[in-house]
């Protein structure tokens, strides 16, 4: 162990390390690398709120304009264009509210997972890591304190011998200038001058003494106090890499600038953009909104006899009816002067020109019972058909 460095001034030598006491800065580290700790997961929840709002507002601003669009006159490869900037919101509000979770969820209890790992608690003393050191510390530093102690007080009895003798020699100096002082009392002053002489020589002897004492222990006394301190050093370092690793992770979250979907998202907006095309937009118009729309030119429409609106009774009910004339045997040939589709299962369909029977008579809302060839039967309109005569 090299031997301690040259003492530095007065006022930087109270703080120094090696002083006593002062290594509770390193004690405290722990418990502010805790607090520490619990202000990145305070500090990360902020900004997750952060990603949750954002997240939130592009989702308000995509459906807001998004109705807004529908009503305006954009159409084509343009609209398309437009519509893409709500779709793209949308992929980000998604991957914003994927931060959110990520920096609430994985992060924040990644690193509360750590910090309950890392302060362990010792009952009534704080936490265990804090409760070791100052242990260690005070252990490796007492016998130093005693020995410094020992040299303030040596050193005070020194320094105060100095003072009487500087004050006996300047009684000595002033005695011998006095013409009228006896020889008796000049001798006796230089007496007490020599005894201050002889005190201030032992006084300085035990300082001496006491200092090499103190200089000869200090390399134990750096020895065990870097020992401690070394430890706390490591405990430190393991601290910081953690969270080196934990804002890494953090960071990767909130990089977006190398995220896939991101580049994705931004791709197809810029292909969308770049597919607007005035030819094709114009095209369009021309076919939907112009001369290009397909219409139905006026041409001769037969007229068609009307319908009445009321359903028709159905054939259940027709027997049910005693009124009802009676169904005819073999039935009445009858030929459709007007084609008809009918609108229900049980309605008959035919073409104009077309001959089958009439197996009932007309009921009181005009339709008729009638059979085709093959056995097809159903309702008619009775003003559709004429007797074959």
């Amino acid at each position: 162990m090299a031997d301690p460095p040259p003492s530095p001034p007065e006022d930087l030598n109270k703080l120094s390390f090696w002083m006593p006491g002062n290594y509770v800065q390193t004690v405290r580290r722990t418990s502010e690398s805790y607090q520490a700790s619990k202000d990145i997961i305070a500090c990360m929840k902020d900004r997750a709120q952060v990603e949750r709002q954002y997240a939130r507002q592009l989702t308000e601003w995509s459906k807001r304009w998004k109705s807004i669009t529908d009503s305006r006159p954009l159409y084509g490869s343009l609209m398309r264009a437009w519509q893409c900037f709500f779709s793209s919101a949308e992929r980000l509000s998604a991957l914003h509210t994927s931060i959110c979770q990520s920096l609430m969820g994985e992060e924040g209890e990644r690193i509360r997972s750590w910090q309950k790992e890392t302060f362990p608690r010792k009952m009534f003393c704080g936490f265990r890591e804090s409760h070791d050191l100052e242990t260690a510390f005070s252990r490796a530093q007492k016998p130093w304190v005693k020995r410094l102690k020992k040299l303030e007080k040596a050193r005070a009895v020194y320094h105060k011998s100095c003072q009487k003798e500087q004050k006996a020699q300047e009684k000595e100096s002033q005695a011998k200038h006095k013409t009228n002082l006896s020889e008796s009392k000049l001798s006796k002053i230089q007496q007490m001058r020599e005894k201050a002489t002889q005190d201030r020589n032992k006084a300085r002897e035990r300082y001496e003494k006491v200092l090499e004492n103190v200089t000869g222990f200090a390399p134990r006394y750096m020895e065990e106090m870097e020992s401690v301190f070394d430890q706390s050093q490591e405990e430190e370092r393991k601290r910081i890499s953690f969270l080196k690793q934990a804002f890494l992770s953090v960071h990767r979250h909130l990089d977006i600038t190398n995220n896939e979907s991101i580049k994705a998202v931004y791709s197809e907006l810029h292909h969308t953009i770049m597919t607007i095309s005035e030819q094709d937009d114009l095209r369009w118009w021309k076919n939907n909104r112009g001369p290009g729309m397909p219409t139905d030119w006026p041409e001769l429409e037969e007229w068609n006899p009307p319908i009445k609106k009321q359903k028709p009774k159905k054939k259940e009910n027709l027997k049910r009816e005693t009124d009802d004339k009676a169904v005819m045997i073999g039935g009445v040939r009858v030929r459709a002067m007007y084609n008809y589709e009918g609108a229900e299962a049980d309605e008959l369909s035919f073409k104009a020109g077309e001959v089958f029977l009439k197996v009932e008579d007309e009921d009181d809302q005009g339709w008729c019972w009638g059979v085709k060839e093959g056995g097809v039967e159903g309702y008619y309109p009775a003003n559709y058909v004429l007797p074959v005569h």
